[in-house]
């Protein structure tokens, strides 16, 4: 705990000189384009991921990096979701999964949870998922793991277009969705594409995107 006391110390001292002028804007309100949901694992660091400031993500994490679908019972990522869409007018929206995730290797063996009885009940959000990978397998091993891992970052967008909110914002176009998955170990990101149901570097990714600009 030391080191992260001395760390306040040090954004104090340090860091927040330098950027004195952007908190003291952020003071008086936020403004961010993107929605970032992802995990609570310590290992995942969006803003360092995405090259980001203070401001420019509205971030909401729990194990597994789950949304559960729309309904009548208020949750925090419900109210999250609803606020950052309706209210703070992001025009993104991020699932960001991870390799090794804890969650989903819990995801794999449920029957391993029964001393983590919420933990087991919160990853019931990522049933579809698993049944999608076992269909395809026809069992569900620590082989299907990282495949699990992408096929409950796209059931999570499916869940995220049953919030009224988003759905109203798809409608009209003003939000996007996108489907990330980050290699702690590599450091790469893989981005889900739509259009052929498949995930992609996205290194690649920027690289067309910055040629269809150019164009």
């Amino acid at each position: 705990m030391d080191h992260v006391i001395s760390g306040v110390a040090k954004f104090q001292d340090e860091v927040y000189p330098g950027k004195k002028a952007t908190f003291q804007k952020l003071a008086n309100g936020q403004n961010p384009e993107v929605l970032f949901i992802t995990c609570s694992d310590s290992r995942i660091d969006p803003n360092m991921v995405t090259q980001t400031d203070p401001g420019e993500l509205f971030i909401c994490r729990n194990a597994g990096n789950i949304v559960p679908p729309h309904s009548n019972q208020t949750g925090g990522m419900t109210a999250s979701i609803e606020f950052a869409v309706a209210a703070l007018g992001v025009e993104h929206i991020v699932v960001c999964g991870h390799t090794d995730c804890g969650a989903m290797k819990g995801a794999l063996n449920p029957e391993k949870l029964d001393s983590l009885p919420h933990v087991k009940e919160w990853l019931g959000h990522c049933r579809c998922a698993s049944e999608v990978v076992k269909e395809k397998h026809g069992e569900l091993t620590a082989d299907n793991l990282e495949e699990l891992t992408k096929e409950n970052v796209i059931q999570q967008m499916q869940h995220l277009r049953t919030h009224p909110a988003v759905a109203a914002k798809l409608a009209t176009g003003k939000v996007e969705l996108h489907g990330w998955v980050y290699n702690i170990e590599t450091g790469t990101v893989l981005c889900y594409q739509p259009e052929t149901g498949v995930f992609k570097e996205m290194e690649e990714v920027y690289a067309e995107r910055k040629l269809a600009k150019g164009k």
